[in-house]
């Protein structure tokens, strides 16, 4: 939390809810990542267009913001990258078993007063918690 801006929070969310809610009113569609790339390779072909320029969004949002304030996104140093693949292996199965990510149940799904949503996004808030504590305070990673 060293460097944390309640304004640059504060606006990332409300373009996250923005976005949101403009793909659910625009094209009827739940802005859920893993579902969205999930469907990349599953979904109907006429049905791809939109989530391959959803997702190219997302990265080129990305690469625009590191191009216009250089340094703002400082990767974190010190973790081996075995720990950083099992990492998101984890992350992928875990959205499979909660039917979906943290973008879907906690912005959409919680917006639409989901019970499942709620749940899942307890569960992952809890999860969280549970990892930054092993990690901080039972392992030798301490970066």
């Amino acid at each position: 939390m060293e460097n944390f801006t309640p304004y640059s929070a504060l606006a990332g969310g409300a373009l996250i809810g923005i976005a949101s809610a403009m793909l659910l009113f625009f094209n009827g569609r739940i802005a859920g990542i893993s579902g969205i790339m999930n469907g990349v390779f599953f979904a109907p072909k006429n049905d791809r267009t939109w989530r391959l320029l959803f997702l190219a969004g997302l990265v080129a949002g990305g690469g625009l913001l590191q191009w216009l304030v250089p340094g703002f996104n400082v990767p974190r140093q010190g973790y081996p990258a075995e720990l950083l693949a099992i990492g998101g292996f984890l992350v992928g199965v875990g959205t499979r078993i909660a039917n979906g990510c943290v973008s879907g149940h906690g912005v959409c799904g919680i917006a639409r007063l989901s019970i499942r949503s709620i749940a899942a996004t307890l569960t992952f808030i809890a999860a969280g918690m549970l990892t930054v504590y092993v990690i901080r305070h039972l392992s030798e990673l301490t970066a």
